[in-house]
This record gives structure tokens, sequence and C-alpha cells, in this order.
């Protein structure tokens, strides 16, 4: 989900929120162009495409933008971005994977390392945290849409593998290659959901320290800061406390 990260609410700290929120259209817009230059320029016959627009509307990125982001993929400017994930252990030897779109691998990757030792963490090769984590597609719906027993069931015809009720909405869990099929199928009872994507889930969680944790939130607020980092995904939870103190 482009511009979604699972730390992103953290990061905006106050003081810092339209420069966050130009960052983060910058990167959404990204995503559409790349999605849209992969394959064809509409979002019902390409799936990619139609959930970076969903998470573009999700944070309410003008129509405009939306538009001008398709366009230029069929432009002629140079630009040629590639999916590129790295891997690596934080403090306290926390798994993180982070997701980009670069037109230049090498600086890129130097940019990373050097967040990742600076940090007291390490860069590893590719999937050297990924099987500590299951990559799955989610579709995300306001708990308003319907209740529980309803969401489940229309989950559950759709092919999906889980549906997830909370106060704050249904997740639906799907694999990689059945997320396109089963948003449609509930797309069609529901309406749009307010996200859609692949992600990457850690299959446990570990709690670190306070000390840790503000040493983990600093490499990833470096991480987020990057103009090629889109997403960034970890496998571990800080104290409330923390959180609070962060945010302030």
């Amino acid at each position: 989900m482009a511009g979604h990260s699972q730390f992103k609410n953290i990061m905006h700290r106050k003081g810092r929120q339209d420069a966050a929120r130009s960052k983060l259209f910058g990167k959404l817009a990204r995503e559409i162009t790349v999605s849209a230059k992969m394959g064809l320029p509409d979002p019902a016959m390409n799936a990619r495409l139609r959930a970076a627009i969903i998470a573009a509307r999700a944070e309410n990125m003008p129509k405009d933008n939306i538009e001008r982001a398709i366009k230029k993929a069929s432009g002629s400017d140079g630009e040629n971005f590639e999916s590129v994930r790295y891997e690596g252990y934080g403090p306290g030897g926390v798994a993180l994977i982070i997701e980009t779109l670069t037109d230049n691998r090498t600086r890129t990757v130097g940019e990373i390392r050097s967040y990742f030792t600076k940090s007291g963490g390490a860069l590893g090769e590719s999937g050297s945290v990924a099987f500590l984590f299951n990559h799955v597609g989610v579709i995300e719906y306001d708990a308003a849409k319907a209740d529980a027993d309803t969401m489940l069931e229309a989950g559950i015809d759709a092919g999906a593998d889980d549906v997830i009720t909370s106060d704050s909405g249904h997740e639906i869990v799907t694999a990689i290659d059945s997320l396109n099929e089963v948003q449609k199928a509930l797309e069609a009872k529901f309406g749009e959901p307010r996200k859609s994507g692949l992600l990457w889930r850690p299959q446990n969680t570990i709690a670190v320290d306070d000390e840790a944790g503000e040493k983990l939130m600093r490499l990833v607020e470096n991480l987020e800061e990057n103009d090629d980092v889109q997403n960034v995904y970890g496998n571990f939870e800080i104290s409330e406390a923390l959180m609070a103190k962060l945010s302030a």
C-alpha cells in the first residue's frame, strides 16, 4: 500500500504535518505513475494502479494530482523507477522490510545502509528477514459498512483467507494472487474500500524496551523521510508511553 507505512502515524509529529503531507503526496504519485507504466493506465484493468489510486484518495490527494501522475506514465521525461525491497535488523534485533521505488539503486542502498549503521542495526541480504513475515493482500473497510458477521460471510464467499474486525474497521486478508478477485466481489456489495494492496504482516511481534524503541523509531523516521522509500514494515511493539512521547 503505497504511502501506508506501518509506522507513518507515529512519524507525523506536531509542526511537520505540511512537509510530511507534501512528501506523502510525492510518494503516492510515484506509485501511481509506476503502476500505470507497468500495466494499462485504466484502474479497472490494472489492480496495482487501482490500489494506488485508492491509497491516494484515502489521504485526500487532489484528483488533479492523481490524473497528472497517471498521464506522466505515458510521457518521456526519462524517469524510470523500479521496485526494490531491502531487509535488515534494527536495534534490539527487530526485523524490518523496506519497499522502495528508485531510479538509482546505488544511491538508495547507500542511504538505507547508512541509516541502519547509524542506528546500530545492519542491512541484510534479500530474504534475510522476509521469512518472519507473510506477504498478503489486505482490503480495508470502515466498521460502518457492515457488522462483523456480514463482512465475515462476504469475505469467505469472495475467497478471502481471513477477516479481522475491530472498532477501527474490517481487514480482509487474501492470498497475493486473489486480491483483485476478492476486492471486486466485495466492491459489488460494499463499494470501494478505504485501502487495498499488498503488505508484509509479521508472523509474530516482539516487545522492545524504550531505549531500543527510541532508536528504532529514529531509524524508521529516517527511512520514511527518504524519497525513495514507499513502505516500512517491522515485527516489533513499543510501549504506549513511548508512542505518546514520540507523537508529542
